[in-house]
């Protein structure tokens, strides 16, 4: 199907809310249920052929077939590991996430997160299902995945080596939804080894839907404390981890201190306790390890001295002794040892409490293509209007303001699709970046060079970086501004998608009236005859020669000129251009020709209204409307077909 056909087809679905949390999508049009009925009536345990019990199920080079990382691997059910298998037993924690061979600590540092909200955490993992009543050896679980959500649906067949699972496993041997949850996100994105590598924010925001911030600790703002309890208590979603410096051998090196750089944590709590031996208030945060074990050794460790300067009741609620993989540590201690914080924050879609502030959420798909969109940054200023553009429009100031002054607090974040289906075909990701510029054009018309490239931008992202995500909060005064989604270089393929979370109402929408103005028919030709053989062609074809037969014999000749949006301006490019996107003369009288008819018919179509109010005004005629609309529908037709002559 092409772009332009699933871009229709999933707005058709949107219009019928398929896509939203209670109306998902079907991930490879498999339905659970019905596939589930069909293995109960049959008797039969389900086997996915979507994502089969085989070694191209696991990766592609480390974990591709014939690799060493995969001899000796067999695909087992749960009930061929124990005899008593549980989905979830006795709750789901994060004490049920313990790491396996997979570098997906990214993963499962956002799974432990998840599981500190029951409610969320039974949106992903639906509750119902088990081992027991109406068991048929299928599964489904739900993802958010680039603004829709869908439903994954997946076999029991885990991979395993000397009868224990090789990849993620809960402490507990009989309990298997974490592992099962592991495999349905390996198949959305291709394989296992797709998930190898990554942040915690990838997972937060496919577990909610939400948008994540990136905090850089060594500048961390003074208020940042308060901010993550702020941000737990609203069910925010945090993780945190230690950047490696130097060799890539130094990824997941222990510290002095028992700390693994290059390893994604979660944080489980934010608490303020009295340091009585001291008298001073010690702020606190909680973290857990992926792995299930290694933790802090430093002060208010597990068993530390520093527990005994507090009430009996303040250790009592918050210490435990337990080489379980969490452990806390003063604040001013994560912020020296920790480089970057990560909050995700959730969409009203996802809070369900009305105890809650709500985020208000827009979002819009985009795309770059070479030749009409993909025009780079602001250093290519020859091509960078011709980027997609989407107007905010800013009314409300916030309410009671930290700093005091008036203005609109926002947060946008841009994220290009599809990357770590990707990484399979050698591919990376595209450097990604927006800027934002005061609004100055008409209504819904594209701000073209003459306006970008004479004014400063008032806001960009942090930078241009090869990630999933940029994101960025930023506060501006009431007004219109035009946020420019683009790659770092020009002429790069991608789809993109954009959001924008704002504390107040915003007005948002996306600029399609392009200033691409395509010159007229009658000029060109009189361009052809006057440059004569200085452009190069060879006559027209047999198409164009017939298409200048029907303008001269019909006479479809309207006002010159052509002002086209961008994703005609795609249609015409990938219609008309060779491998260099250039378009010979007479690919671009036939385009000409056809755009004329195009917008005669829009002429008509317009005429045709008219007709119809006469006739429901003056006539009163059902015959005569019902002919009347027949011949509407007839030219809409036409219409939305003319360049795919």
């Amino acid at each position: 199907m092409t772009s332009t056909a699933n871009r229709l087809a999933r707005q058709q679905d949107r219009e019928q809310g398929i896509g939203t949390n209670k109306k998902t999508m079907k991930f490879s049009q498999q339905d659970y249920e019905t596939l589930r009925k069909q293995c109960l009536k049959s008797g039969r345990l389900f086997e996915d052929n979507c994502f089969p019990a085989e070694p191209t199920s696991l990766g592609y080079n480390e974990l591709g077939p014939g690799s060493p990382k995969t001899k000796g691997v067999v695909w087992k059910r749960p009930k061929e590991l124990c005899s008593n298998p549980k989905f979830i037993d006795h709750g789901a924690t994060r004490m049920d996430i313990c790491q396996g061979a997979l570098g997906d600590c990214w993963l499962l540092a956002a799974i432990a997160s998840l599981t500190l909200d029951q409610q969320i955490l039974a949106r992903v993992v639906p509750q119902e299902q088990s081992f027991t009543e109406g068991y048929a050896g299928i599964f489904h679980f739900q993802f958010w995945q680039f603004g829709e959500w869908v439903d994954v649906v997946i076999d029991d067949r885990l991979p395993t080596r000397n009868g224990k699972l090789l990849f993620v496993h809960s402490a507990v041997g009989s309990e298997f939804w974490s592992a099962l949850l592991e495999k349905a996100y390996a198949k959305l994105y291709g394989s296992y080894e797709a998930l190898s590598s990554g942040n915690t924010i990838e997972g937060f925001e496919d577990f909610t839907g939400g948008i994540a911030e990136v905090y850089t600790l060594d500048k961390a703002p003074p208020k940042l404390f308060q901010i993550m309890q702020k941000a737990l208590s609203l069910g925010s979603l945090l993780g945190c981890s230690i950047n490696k410096v130097g060799l890539s051998a130094e990824t997941e090196a222990v510290t002095a201190l028992k700390l693994v750089k290059g390893h994604a944590y979660s944080v489980t709590g934010a608490e303020e306790v009295y340091d009585y031996l001291n008298c001073k208030p010690v702020q606190l945060v909680r973290m857990r390890n992926p792995w299930g074990q290694v933790e802090w050794t430093g002060p208010w460790s597990d068993g530390s001295i520093e527990w005994n300067h507090i009430s009996k009741d303040e250790k009592s609620k918050l210490n435990h002794a337990a080489d379980d993989g969490e452990f806390w540590m003063s604040y001013s201690d994560f912020i020296k040892q920790f480089s970057r914080l990560e909050i995700c924050n959730l969409t009203p879609d996802t809070l369900m409490s009305d105890k809650v502030c709500h985020w208000k959420h827009y979002q819009y798909e985009g795309m770059w293509r070479v030749g009409s969109t993909a025009g780079g940054c602001q250093n290519f200023s020859d091509t960078f209007s011709s980027n997609p553009q989407f107007v905010v429009r800013l009314e409300d100031v916030d309410d009671d303001p930290l700093d005091g002054k008036d203005g609109c607090t926002f947060l946008v974040g841009l994220m290009q699709k599809d990357g770590r289906q990707q990484k399979k075909l050698g591919r990376n990701l595209e450097c990604i970046g927006f800027a934002i510029y005061k609004y100055k054009g008409q209504r819904n018309v594209h701000l073209g060079p003459d306006v970008l490239l004479r004014q400063r931008p008032v806001a960009t992202s942090s930078s241009f970086v090869p990630t999933r995500e940029v994101c960025n909060r930023f506060k501006l005064p009431p007004g219109e501004y035009a946020i420019v989604p683009s790659t770092f270089q020009p002429d790069k393929n991608g789809s993109f998608l954009l959001r924008v979370f704002s504390e107040k109402h915003v007005a948002a929408r996306y600029c399609v009236t392009v200033t691409y103005r395509l010159i007229d028919l009658e000029l060109a030709m009189l361009c052809l005859f006057l440059a004569g053989s200085d452009i190069k062609t060879d006559g027209f074809s047999l198409e164009t020669g017939r298409l200048i037969n029907i303008m001269l014999t019909d006479g479809y000749f309207s006002s010159p000129g052509f002002h086209v949006n961008s994703a005609v301006l795609q249609s015409i490019v990938s219609r008309y251009s060779d491998a260099q996107y250039v378009i010979d003369f007479d690919s671009f009288v036939g385009c000409l020709i056809k755009l004329e008819i195009s917008k005669c018919l829009k002429m008509a179509k317009m005429c045709l209204y008219i007709v119809i109010i006469f006739a429901e005004h003056k006539h009163g005629d059902v015959l005569y409307q019902s002919h009347v609309l027949f011949i509407l529908n007839l030219f809409l037709c036409t219409a939305g077909t003319i360049l795919s002559y």
